[in-house]
């Protein structure tokens, strides 16, 4: 018998959730980047550039972005390990891993693109310096086994850096569920012309484990001197465990 999981508030089997998030970036690819710079205000460029800041990577590092889509964080990963080092860019999704690959083309950036699933990592043991999820981890169906690939895959004293939505500052609460369940939606309808996949965007934030719960689960993976960082009040909120 199949398992049931959660895809944003509703309860769905397994393999139909995993269907059903392919339909959702499928669909969103296009517009991607134009909506993450309408919905954050641009702020997502500040989440990301911290989380680039606190990342270590440096010349000849190697890097592992999980669930990358198009490429925000690889792009600046690539300029920092230049030639010598080497980036790799992974996705589920072909059309978001698609427009990640020619963005780091265009670029100038060689580009290791690879479509795979964050739980079944295609990639030897203690090989990363660094391993990077922003905004994915909470779409994925077995985030504790997706966090123990990305342990088994960083090398000792190899960092992992979760950038996710989280849970806001109590009192912006309302507001913060104002914007999410009608002005998100509205703009997904006006700018992306699907309504139905930032509703799903907005729920699955709600269903993603807290700032707390995250790091116990990324404790439970392996990972040791696990801290968070919140930002924007919580909106955000950036992980960082170390493999030893």
């Amino acid at each position: 018998m199949e398992k049931s999981t959660h895809f944003g508030f509703k309860t769905v089997g397994e393999e139909e959730k995993a269907r059903k998030v392919a339909e959702v970036f499928d669909s969103v690819a296009g517009n991607y980047d134009l909506m993450n710079d309408l919905m954050s205000a641009g702020m997502h460029r500040l989440w990301k550039g911290f989380t680039i800041a606190l990342s270590g990577v440096s010349r000849g590092s190697r890097v592992l972005d999980v669930a990358g889509g198009t490429a925000d964080l690889s792009l600046k990963f690539a300029e920092k390990v230049g030639q010598e080092g080497r980036v790799f860019l992974t996705d589920i999704n072909h059309s978001m891993l698609s427009r990640g690959r020619d963005r780091m083309l265009d670029h100038g950036h060689k580009v290791d693109a690879v479509q795979c699933d964050a739980e079944k990592l295609p990639f030897r043991k203690d090989y990363f310096d660094c391993t990077t999820v922003a905004f994915g981890l909470r779409n994925m169906t077995h985030k504790e086994a997706a966090l123990k690939e990305m342990h088994r895959v960083l090398r000792p004293g190899g960092k992992l850096m979760v950038l996710e939505f989280s849970k806001v500052w109590k009192p912006l609460q309302p507001a913060y569920d104002l914007y999410s369940f009608k002005v998100l939606p509205f703009l997904g309808k006006l700018i992306a012309k699907d309504e139905e996949s930032y509703r799903y965007l907005a729920e699955s934030i709600r269903m993603h484990p807290s700032q707390e719960e995250l790091k116990g689960m990324m404790r439970e993976a392996g990972f040791e001197r696990v801290d968070y960082y919140n930002l924007s009040a919580g909106i955000v909120a950036l992980h960082v465990g170390y493999k030893y």
